[in-house]
């Protein structure tokens, strides 16, 4: 079983050997940046996992899983702005590094270099792969939009908040795996059962991001710790308040949620204290552990060897128990 550092390694070592025009220095030099920041590398690891999980050299998946980092950080760059925020993996932003039309036209060019990445396959690889990513991009689009509805929207449901992180964070996930079992030639029924699993992962993932961002440490998470609460993102926590509140704390939270008034330490700490109160925190966590499960048993029935699945198991555990 090879663990998650041999696939990273090898994804890093990819990243290291991309080849970007040194011209316009001021074009390829944030693409340069945000790709040499800290990251987790969590789907292209997925995509090489996945592509030996059905008998291929994972080698044969880095333009692949490079592909899907490259497109990720182009979205990320892209979101800080429209976040308005400061840091990204405990360095500045690209838009506060350089400038916001330096950081919209540099995501530009690594959205297209992440399409480009794909033409080392053959037709019918390139023509799957590419499919695929048209799909998840759009997707991606979607849930990034309703994000930015929900904020000024008083009547979201959970069920509606759960579709916005399975477009914008579930979907990237799921797609990864599949790029693996599409590389590796795998059976459409692995690669549904594969993309499910991701799905799955995905939404678990970003529950845990959103537990993260209230109660983490920001020398872990690599931003400011309240982020949420003072961009009025009505997480997970939200809806878990909501519904296991009293009516005062429920009018409390909604006044909370659309005051301009106080101070961001102040608003920060009172809507964490209804969080606790409410124990929105435990449940979250408990939501956390389900989605997690769920995406295990998806593996459970994949035609791939039962070590290839314990290799699945343990990077999904280990990504449920991300310390707070």
């Amino acid at each position: 079983m090879k663990s998650i550092k041999f696939y990273a390694d090898l994804i890093n070592t990819g990243l290291k050997g991309l080849y970007f025009s040194n011209n316009p220095k001021t074009l390829y030099d944030p693409i340069k940046y945000i790709l040499d920041l800290e990251g987790k590398r969590i789907r292209p690891v997925l995509t090489l996992m996945s592509c030996n999980s059905f008998g291929l050299d994972p080698k044969e998946a880095i333009n692949a899983g490079l592909s899907l980092e490259c497109f990720h950080n182009f979205t990320l760059m892209h979101d800080d702005i429209m976040d308005s925020a400061l840091t990204r993996r405990g360095k500045q932003t690209v838009h506060i590094k350089w400038d916001t039309n330096r950081a919209i036209l540099s995501g530009d060019a690594m959205l297209i270099y992440s399409y480009k990445l794909l033409e080392s396959y053959d037709f019918k690889t390139y023509f799957n792969l590419n499919k695929l990513l048209n799909k998840t991009a759009l997707e991606v689009c979607e849930g990034q939009q309703y994000d930015i509805d929900f904020e000024t929207k008083s009547d979201i449901d959970f069920n509606q908040y759960l579709e916005m992180i399975r477009l914008k964070t579930a979907v990237l996930v799921g797609a990864a795996l599949q790029m693996g079992a599409i590389v590796a030639n795998a059976s459409d029924k692995d690669q549904e059962r594969i993309y499910n699993f991701g799905i799955n992962l995905g939404l678990a993932f970003q529950l845990q991001d959103d537990l993260l961002d209230v109660f983490g440490d920001y020398d872990l998470v690599g931003k400011k710790i309240g982020g949420d609460i003072l961009e009025n993102k009505k997480t997970v926590l939200f809806h878990m308040t909501k519904s296991n509140a009293t009516k005062t704390q429920a009018e409390e939270l909604e006044k909370l949620f659309g005051t301009k008034k106080l101070s961001s330490e102040l608003k920060i700490s009172k809507v964490t204290s209804l969080f606790r109160e409410t124990k929105a925190d435990v449940r979250t966590s408990k939501l956390v552990e389900d989605y997690t499960n769920s995406a295990i048993k998806y593996i459970d029935d994949l035609s791939i060897e039962e070590s290839q699945k314990e290799e699945f198991r343990v990077f999904s555990r280990e990504l449920m128990n991300r310390k707070l």
